[in-house]
């Protein structure tokens, strides 16, 4: 099992395996072709309402993260069907934020590892 994270706006990679967005919305400015999305799990991303109120600050990170968690702990079927990608191999999961230390993929994938 090999979950990797990657911005939506990095070059694809033959070494990322299958391709999951993990965003609610489409990351701006990009094409399906340029993107390789091989799946997009809108429905796993934070709800519209933690997202706002996250707002990308940093300040908000250790608790935007527990509340992310609680949501994915009430997520039984997004969670699972991610969960059988990751174990027919490796799996990126795409993110579109451009702060590489506080988003959303980084919680999922701690998720996903424990």
């Amino acid at each position: 099992m090999k979950i990797q994270i990657k911005r939506a706006y990095e070059q694809p990679d033959k070494e990322d395996g299958k391709r999951i967005l993990v965003d609610r919305l489409w990351p701006r400015g990009l094409t399906k072709e340029k993107a390789a999305i091989d799946l997009w799990l809108k429905d796993i991303a934070p709800s519209t309402e933690l997202r706002h109120w996250f707002g990308h600050d940093p300040s908000k990170w250790e608790e935007f993260r527990q509340r992310y968690l609680r949501e994915l702990k009430e997520n039984d079927e997004q969670v699972g069907f991610l969960q059988q990608e990751i174990n027919k191999g490796t799996v990126t999961l795409i993110y579109a934020a451009k702060d590489t230390e506080h988003n959303q993929a980084l919680v999922l994938q701690e998720f996903l590892s424990s």
